[in-house]
């Protein structure tokens, strides 16, 4: 499933925006290791980066913003194929996921990246009408 140059941007807005909440501390986490999914850009399989904490997966990106991005990206991805959806195709629905994502991992570094990407998806999705695969079949 392919997602959309603006989703992407909104999301992309998000992880810049993320970046300087994130650096709070200078602990340093373990990096994960291990085989990548092919073309990943995170460098890290979907198995590994939902275990990450929005701080976790900071870290682990090397305080990169590029690489935390694909992670969000890839992460968005997994979760729009696990419920079965067509994320939306209008900037509007990007820049809402971005701030979404913005506004839920400041609120608590400590809570699974994953779970705030998903609950992103599911609400510009929920927002903008957008059908699941099957309803439009």
């Amino acid at each position: 499933m392919r997602m959309t140059k603006t989703l992407l941007a909104g999301l992309l807005m998000a992880g810049t925006t993320l970046a300087p909440t994130l650096a709070y501390t200078q602990t340093a986490s373990p990096s994960i290791s291990g085989p990548t999914n092919a073309g990943d850009e995170s460098g890290m399989t979907n198995d590994q980066l939902i275990t990450q904490t929005v701080h976790e997966a900071w870290i682990a990106s090397g305080r990169n913003e590029d690489k935390f991005f694909a992670m969000v990206k890839q992460l968005a991805e997994f979760s729009a194929q696990k419920r079965n959806i067509t994320l939306p195709q209008t900037q509007q629905a990007g820049e809402k996921a971005g701030e979404w994502i913005k506004k839920e991992a400041r609120k608590d570094p400590n809570q699974l990246l994953y779970v705030v990407v998903d609950r992103a998806v599911r609400h510009v999705t929920k927002a903008s009408g957008a059908q699941t695969a099957d309803a439009t079949k």
